[in-house]
């Protein structure tokens, strides 16, 4: 099966996002489409961009970035309870077929503030099966005539969408990416999703979940393709190392400075996020360099642990990963500019060639 490599758009009106030294034209289209096409031109087949209440809105910079982009796949972050399933169903396939077929699509469940848009989401078993209901509905207007769903969160009744999205031999409509590591989220992925993310944990936490998700595919009767693997991480690549370790224990001494600075109170309350946190009592390196370290001074998400090395260092880890069966992977370091380009350049040519028997 082949692989997929992505970057990362963070989508804020703020700078310094994870140590970004841009300090102007966050928000605008100029600085969203100048890291598209740098993307773009440097190898990536596209880039996850990133979703929170308060920041632009990820579907509506998606359209304007396919747009002004040939080959970019937008790989658009959004929220049950923010969007109905019917109407994400016909906005995304009117964005896909537009942009000739390049949309992949990112399920998000976790909290955000969300009485601050009007949603009601509950605990998290109602969170997880409102997604469940999400995805369904979503896959059967794509590819159905006249739909009739009554769930317990969402119904629609003989609906029917046009434009569909691009259909091709290679997919029925665009991709499912999810997240999500708690036992609700894991029966939602194997059910509905096309590819569970994983943060940056070590290679046997990944193979464990890989087998739990196949397992739990049969046990919930999957009725899709098999569900494919990526993985979400912060990748430190420099020329040598030395100088890659470097750079990145400076990068945590920063971060330690402005500990505390900007306090995350949903930090702990995700059950990947946790897994991720608990990692640093294993050691400040694992597996042969996942560094756990920024975990411990604010890192959260996928910048809580990092790929840290040459070119050559990351690309033996992520065909590590690779190995177990991970055929996505969304990179990304900053500042995001110069690490589109560094990264691209140095990194997916080693991962795109054919690794001797």
């Amino acid at each position: 099966m082949s692989s997929h490599y992505l970057w990362y758009i963070p989508n804020t009106v703020e700078p310094g996002h994870r140590g970004d030294d841009t300090t102007d034209g966050w928000g605008s289209l100029d600085l969203s489409t100048e890291l598209a096409l740098a993307a773009e031109a440097h190898g990536w087949e596209g880039a996850l961009i990133g979703t929170g209440w308060g920041r632009p809105d990820t579907f509506t910079v998606a359209t304007a970035l396919a747009a002004r982009t040939t080959t970019f796949q937008p790989l658009v972050a959004i929220r049950p309870g923010y969007w109905q399933p019917a109407h994400f169903a016909s906005a995304a396939a009117t964005l896909d077929r537009l942009s000739g077929g390049r949309l992949l699509v990112n399920i998000v469940s976790g909290h955000d503030g969300v009485a601050q848009y009007g949603d009601t989401a509950g605990d998290q078993a109602q969170r997880y099966g409102r997604t469940q209901e999400f995805l369904a509905i979503v896959r059967r207007l794509w590819t159905q005539e006249r739909v009739t769903f009554h769930g317990e969160h969402y119904r629609v009744d003989d609906s029917t969408l046009a434009p569909r999205p691009v259909a091709t031999d290679d997919r029925a409509h665009p991709r499912l990416y999810f997240g999500g590591a708690s036992p609700a989220a894991e029966r939602v992925a194997a059910a509905e999703a096309d590819v569970q993310l994983f943060w940056g944990e070590p290679l046997d936490g990944v193979a464990e979940r890989i087998a739990r998700l196949r397992a739990l595919s049969d046990d919930v009767e999957r009725r899709h393709a098999p569900l494919e693997f990526g993985l979400r991480i912060t990748t430190v690549v420099r020329d040598t190392s030395e100088e890659a370790w470097h750079d990145a224990e400076a990068k945590v001494a920063r971060m330690a400075q402005d500990a505390g600075a900007r306090p995350d109170p949903l930090r702990r309350r995700a059950v990947g996020q946790q897994r991720l946190l608990d990692l640093a009592a294993r050691g400040d390196v694992l597996d042969s360099c996942l560094y756990t370290a920024p975990g411990r001074y604010g890192g959260g998400g996928a910048g809580t642990t990092w790929l840290v090395g040459s070119a050559e260092d990351v690309a033996d880890a992520l065909r590590r990963y690779r190995d177990l069966g991970v055929t996505h992977f969304v990179l990304s370091d900053t500042p995001y500019l110069h690490e589109t380009a560094r990264v691209g350049q140095s990194l997916l040519g080693l991962l795109r060639e054919p690794v001797p028997a």
